[in-house]
């Protein structure tokens, strides 16, 4: 018994494997123990999108632990008064922690609806104002989109969403579904696509691999929808998802030039 510990940090240092499970236990038990830590106060202010500040604070530290360094880009374009939708590559649960390092004050993201029944964690989210959509009702995914288009005008609410629909960790993204796009016309509010720099050097579900690392963030310019209808949605999802996969581009490809110049050797 006395020899687990010992044989544990052993297999943390030099078994990529138990590593990246470590991490990745570590990762999920932080997130379950900040919900159930912090309900009780956010329920002292009921439901409110003010709750999500809480969520944040507790994500945050997250970065430090696991030693990855956030670069952000052009998060000075999210410096306007008026309510907006942001879309954003999905990667991986790695995302909470890109999220909350750009996520505005009054933004809360949408998420499936299966979060919601997650105990401790769903209860959190609730009462920070997530919006929990059922991807498998068509009907009531519209009705919810139509709720939330009034409630931004009104409450002057930001939306993150992530168009993709699910987990994605290859070069291009998936195909974007259009509710992201519905919602912004509906409202009449501006998009602001947000690319998430790919985490293959430091981080792969596939690979077992979890190290430390660079993640960068880039807030592309917004796309305004002001005029716009839902006839106009399916084209204007494909020229924010083309801006967004020439984004990940750019920045794959400079990640990769950066790797290559660490590895060269000195003159």
């Amino acid at each position: 018994l006395l020899l687990l510990p010992f044989a544990a940090l052993l297999l943390y240092r030099y078994n990529a494997t138990f590593h990246y499970f470590c991490k990745v236990a570590f990762f999920n038990c932080w997130i379950v123990a900040m919900a159930t830590l912090l309900s009780p106060f956010a329920s002292l202010r009921g439901r409110s999108v003010e709750n999500m500040k809480l969520l944040r604070a507790a994500i945050l530290p997250l970065k430090h632990f696991y030693g990855i360094k956030m670069q952000v880009w052009g998060s000075e374009h999210l410096n306007i008064k008026e309510p907006y939708v942001i879309v954003c590559n999905h990667q991986a649960s790695l995302d909470l922690m890109g999220m909350v390092e750009v996520i505005p004050d009054r933004c809360v993201p949408i998420a499936k609806k299966e979060l919601m029944y997650m105990g401790t964690v769903g209860w959190a989210c609730w009462l920070s104002g997530i919006i929990f959509i059922d991807r498998h009702k068509r009907e009531d995914a519209i009705d919810v989109i139509s709720q939330t288009a009034r409630t931004m005008r009104r409450e002057n609410l930001r939306v993150l969403i992530f168009p993709e629909g699910t987990r994605n960790q290859d070069k291009t993204m998936l195909p974007f579904k259009r509710g992201a796009f519905h919602l912004a016309v509906q409202a009449q509010v501006p998009i602001f696509p947000m690319v998430i720099s790919p985490y293959w050097d430091f981080f792969s579900s596939k690979d077992k691999k979890f190290t430390s690392g660079t993640c960068t963030i880039r807030i592309l310019p917004k796309v305004e929808t002001q005029g716009l209808t839902p006839k106009d949605v399916p084209e204007l999802t494909e020229t924010v998802r083309q801006a967004m996969a020439d984004a990940l581009a750019e920045m794959s490809a400079s990640r990769r030039g950066d790797q290559r110049a660490e590895q060269a050797p000195l003159p």
